[in-house]
């Protein structure tokens, strides 16, 4: 008798509502970050005081994938 110990195959999960708003959160706290960095801070990652704020106006829910979790 053949026994089978994994249940079927199901599509993948979405994240649940509290990852979600967790890794909002987190974008939200790195751009308030990035905006609060000095001048020779974002040179030393190579930004300009332009791109980092241009990237901390940026609404939260607006991250690119590899940003998620």
């Amino acid at each position: 008798m053949t026994y089978i110990s994994q249940t079927c195959a199901t599509a993948p999960s979405r994240p649940s509502l509290i990852a979600g708003l967790t890794a909002r959160l987190a974008v939200w706290k790195q751009r308030r970050a990035l905006k609060a960095l000095d001048d020779s801070a974002l040179n030393d990652i190579g930004l300009s005081r332009r791109q980092a704020n241009t990237e901390a106006r940026r609404s939260f829910w607006d991250a690119p994938d590899s940003w998620r979790c």
